[in-house]
């Protein structure tokens, strides 16, 4: 008995190293990233620039023109990136618990794809600009809805039916996005479409940053919040209902609070997959499965592996490369990777 308590202190403390650490990496990720682009600016001078905004500086060390590069044109890009990242990885991280399956993200559920079409049908019919995220948004959620709706039988869904309905309502929306295209403009709608849905977070203003904020935001404390039943339910319905935990209500609050998220990410900055099938494969890897731990590290992680990632974007060609293509290029193999090694452990059944 005690030797485990004394485990689990350890364990405990471990975490919060972990957790520290990835905080301090984050913050210079942070300063390196607003470094990054053609107009050359050096660290310091970001430190500095950023801490006049808390303590005025009574001579300034640095021009008008890279105060505004740092404050108006980069900072809100890089916020953004990590506000989308932490998103995505705590949902997929979230949803990777609920289903037992790690293969599963937000795209399960049917909402990335909803919250797609709804931005390309906004393209197609007005052009751009808040339609989108109206639409990406209403879509979204009423994807949401579909797949409630097609797993619901006799008031109850398994979760084996929600991730098939998940499938169905997906694979209704990617043929519809398909249809979209075709009959878009090829001189002008039909790139704007294609370029939208890869993924990208280069014209990030604070009034987006806003938006990003309040579907983000509040939806990530919701599902930190319910973190003790996701560890229950993660043992599988029959133990958790055993227990007395209201597996239907906190399935429907973490799914309704993911697809917020989702349908907010997809809005703002389009489709950006694997960061939330990815990246909680390695948070799990250095914390273990307990979500109390998991979750921050998760979107810790993935605030850093984003703003890595959109560094690379601004400056591995001449032309920006769209988020999603890098995310995938990279998640893939890594994918690849941990799921070898989870089949060598037999890591996720022992969880």
């Amino acid at each position: 008995m005690l030797a485990m308590a004394t485990a689990q202190g350890g364990a405990r403390m471990r975490s919060w190293v972990i957790i520290l650490l990835l905080s301090l990496l984050l913050v210079f990720c942070l300063l390196y990233s607003i470094t990054v682009g053609r107009y050359d600016i050096g660290i310091v001078d970001v430190g500095r620039i950023l801490l006049d905004n808390v303590i005025p500086a009574q001579t300034p060390s640095w021009t008008t023109v890279q105060a505004d590069v740092v404050e108006s044109i980069r900072l809100p890009r890089v916020l953004a990136a990590i506000l989308v990242g932490a998103g995505l990885a705590i949902s997929g991280a979230a949803l990777q618990g609920l289903f037992r399956n790690p293969l599963v993200d937000s795209s399960t559920i049917g909402v990335t794809f909803g919250a797609g079409f709804g931005g390309t049908l906004a393209i197609l019919l007005v052009g751009g600009g808040y339609p989108v995220l109206a639409a990406s948004f209403a879509f979204g959620m009423g994807s949401l809805l579909a797949v409630k709706g097609l797993a619901t039988v006799r008031g109850r869904a398994s979760t084996l039916t929600l991730v098939l309905a998940g499938v169905v309502v997906s694979a209704f929306f990617t043929a519809a996005i398909s249809i979209c295209k075709l009959l878009a403009d090829p001189q002008q709608k039909l790139p704007a479409i294609t370029y939208w849905l890869m993924g990208s977070i280069a014209a990030t203003s604070y009034r987006d940053l806003i938006l990003m904020s309040l579907a983000i935001l509040p939806p990530m404390i919701v599902i930190f919040l319910l973190r003790y039943q996701i560890n229950i339910l993660s043992l599988g319905e029959q133990k958790a209902r055993a227990l007395g935990a209201p597996i239907e209500l906190v399935q429907w609050t973490i799914f309704i609070a993911i697809s917020i998220i989702s349908a907010g990410v997809v809005a703002t900055s389009g489709i950006i997959g694997w960061v939330g099938l990815v990246i909680p494969h390695v948070a799990r890897a250095l914390v273990g499965p307990d979500h109390g731990r998991l979750l921050p590290v998760s979107a810790l992680l993935g605030a850093i592996y984003l703003l890595l990632v959109d560094n690379i974007a601004r400056t591995a060609t001449v032309a920006e490369l769209p988020l999603g293509i890098i995310t995938a290029l990279i998640g893939v193999p890594v994918f690849a990777i941990v799921l070898r090694r989870v089949q060598a452990k037999s890591g996720w059944s022992h969880d």
